[in-house]
């Protein structure tokens, strides 16, 4: 009997784990589209990640877990994390573990990142910001984690002043938004193709968020175990993930 309790703890354990990683992501229909969104609060283990120990870029979802596995550690989501060259190296201002890896960028360019306004999406110790790129180089916050990317989706509650409602230019994309106080970071990725506007309304009408900034389209790629979800596919560069104890609690 003993050992079939045990059993039976080790097993509920396992469910309270899933059951967890169940809540960090949700999958919601809104206006016709359907988005999945993750969500980390302050004093979350949340991190980017580009480059292994080995100084090799992780390139997907599988890598940063078995490297987290050696810490009893694992990816409770994740997704890419920022626009990259050919050589996956960061497009804009990258920070990991507070150390500088690119330069922000604020002039005007080719493509999305050069839609301005973009912004950047920062880690700090207590709190998540997400500021403008120009802002935040007159004042930049102290970030752990940093990537810059663009154009920024939502902006002290309005769109995007280039924004097209009825735009046909439909990808699947992914982004984030954070909370005004800074406590809550949201990950979305859309399961249909939509544009830009449709994406931003997600962010501002249905989660509610004052800011929020577009990371990528076409290679958007998410990670959620809790949704029986890995996309895999195309070598990523920057990502972002949710870092948690691979272990059950004890008991």
């Amino acid at each position: 009997m003993r050992g079939t309790a045990r059993t039976v703890l080790t097993l509920l354990a396992v469910m309270l784990l899933a059951g967890q990683a169940q809540a960090d992501c949700t999958r919601t229909d809104y206006l016709g589209n359907s988005f999945t969104h993750c969500e980390a609060v302050s004093g979350d283990d949340l991190r980017l990640f580009l480059y292994s120990a080995e100084d090799q870029v992780y390139g997907n979802f599988r890598k940063i877990d078995e490297a987290l596995a050696r810490d009893g550690k694992r990816l409770a989501f994740a997704m890419n994390g920022g626009m990259y060259h050919p050589d996956r190296s960061p497009v804009g201002l990258y920070i990991e573990g507070g150390a500088q890896v690119s330069r922000l960028v604020t002039s005007e360019g080719p493509g999305n990142f050069g839609l301005l306004p973009n912004g950047v999406f920062c880690i700090e110790d207590n709190r998540f910001t997400l500021i403008e790129s120009r802002a935040f180089a007159t004042a930049p916050p102290d970030c752990r984690y940093a990537a810059q990317s663009g154009p920024m989706l939502v902006i002290d509650g309005a769109y995007h002043p280039r924004f097209i409602e009825e735009s046909d230019s439909r990808l699947i994309r992914n982004g984030v938004g954070v909370s005004a106080d800074g406590k809550r970071a949201v990950f979305v990725i859309a399961n249909t193709r939509v544009n830009f506007h449709e994406f931003a309304q997600f962010f501002r009408d249905y989660l509610g968020l004052s800011q929020a900034l577009y990371i990528d389209g076409n290679v958007s790629r998410l990670h959620a175990p809790g949704l029986r979800r890995s996309d895999w596919g195309t070598l990523l560069g920057p990502i972002v993930g949710k870092v948690v104890d691979a272990r059950p609690p004890s008991n």
